[in-house]
């Protein structure tokens, strides 16, 4: 079980989303959203402020659910289920942990790029944020 943060703020009158470039494979390069597994006895609420914290140094505040994705073929090490969560955060944030690097993208922006610049199914993912955002 995963737990993924569609970490969101607006800046410079756009909505922007925060990704990561992973720093290992799989997807090494690509960019992802923050996130990881949730540890044993763990809430996956916690997870995700969690791995977020520790790929971004960044302290979010959680908000709703997105969407629960569980194709088998979504992670090529097993089959991962993810929780995904709308997290909010005005922070900087600081590449660590798994993230080469950490930066906010402008949603639409982002939506454009090709899929082979994405890890796992974060493209099909940052397009339900938007679709859940502005509906």
């Amino acid at each position: 079980l995963a737990a993924d943060a569609s970490c969101l703020r607006t800046g410079d009158g756009r909505q922007e989303i925060l990704l990561i470039t992973r720093a290992h494979q799989p997807s090494k390069g690509r960019l992802a959203l923050p996130g990881g597994f949730v540890d044993y006895n763990e809430d996956p609420e916690n997870a995700v402020l969690r791995e977020l914290h520790e790929e971004c140094g960044i302290e979010g505040r959680l908000g709703e659910l997105v969407c629960v994705r569980g194709d088998p073929a979504r992670d090529p090490r097993k089959h991962v289920v993810t929780i995904v969560y709308i997290v909010h955060s005005e922070q900087q944030p600081i590449a660590g942990d798994d993230a080469a690097t950490a930066a906010w993208y402008g949603l639409e922006e982002c939506l454009g790029f090709a899929d082979e610049r994405w890890a796992f199914d974060h493209h099909a993912v940052v397009t339900i944020v938007q679709e859940k955002i502005q509906s």
